[in-house]
């Protein structure tokens, strides 16, 4: 009886998710209207798209950035993540040689600044926001969260993200970053622009996700093993590190979607269990 009631409950879920109507908003420039006119290249690079379920309220927000290594990529919402339930909030940023950093960074905390600003507007939580993103896009999620001066910049506390899920992000300095200062690829460095450098104790729930150690990029799962090693170190309890065996850089994302969707669902019901 209680699997007959159960079954009935997971198929009732799994209907109104199919029911639910989403709404889909196109490239929305993300910083005021003065930096527009004044940049040109913010003007035209600096927009978000919106994915929404409309009419509903109190939602989850996943802020997704894409990869591309700051020289190239586009925004687009991923697939795994429409229709179930949460706000896909897909962000296009400036790239380098052209705008070196930190300007990807600071396009980054700009992006999730608004979503921060607006999502209660189309119904969704500022409580309820999270960042994720592949490569270069995880590298912009523990930036922006773990060194705090980005978003104070907009009178945000880094810690009302409710959680990161970054996909094989760089936890070093990034190579791009290293580029524009004369340093190769192969030659790791840790100085403010790593996520390293910002280990601390209270930053929110961090689920670092790689690929396989012997087949990701460069040394990408021993940064974030070092990186979840210092976290901890530092005090923090709410890191940890999942590698995905047989995944190479490019297609990890298609193991680690399952995965950021389950640690989003846990977090909301630990969210809901302390109310």
């Amino acid at each position: 009886m209680k699997k007959l009631i159960l079954l009935l409950l997971m198929t009732g879920i799994l209907y109104a998710q199919a029911q639910q109507a989403y709404v889909t908003e196109k490239d929305i420039r993300y910083y005021a209207d003065s930096v527009n006119k004044r940049d040109t290249y913010i003007g035209s690079q600096c927009t978000l798209d919106i994915y929404y379920p409309k009419g509903a309220t109190n939602y989850a927000t996943i802020v997704w950035f894409h990869g591309g290594g700051f020289t190239g990529g586009n925004k687009s919402i991923p697939k795994a993540l429409m229709d179930k339930g949460y706000a896909i909030v897909s962000v296009e940023y400036r790239f380098s040689p052209k705008a070196p950093a930190p300007a990807y960074i600071e396009d980054a905390a700009a992006a999730v600044a608004w979503v921060f600003q607006h999502i209660g507007h189309y119904g969704g939580s500022t409580g309820l926001i999270f960042l994720s993103g592949h490569s270069a896009g995880g590298y912009l999620d523990m930036m922006i969260t773990l060194d705090k001066k980005y978003l104070k910049k907009y009178n945000i506390d880094a810690n009302s993200i409710a959680g990161i899920i970054p996909f094989s992000g760089q936890a070093i300095t990034h190579f791009t970053v290293r580029k524009e200062q004369g340093i190769k690829d192969t030659q790791p460095t840790i100085d403010q622009y790593a996520p390293l450098y910002h280990v601390r104790a209270d930053a929110p729930p961090m689920l670092l996700i790689t690929g396989d150690r012997e087949m990701e990029l460069l040394g990408r799962y021993e940064e974030n093993a070092y990186l979840n090693r210092m976290m901890k170190l530092a005090g923090n309890k709410d890191t940890r590190l999942y590698e995905l065996d047989g995944f190479g850089h490019g297609n990890m994302p298609e193991g680690a979607f399952p995965l950021l969707l389950n640690e989003v669902a846990a977090l909301i019901k630990k969210k809901d269990g302390k109310k």
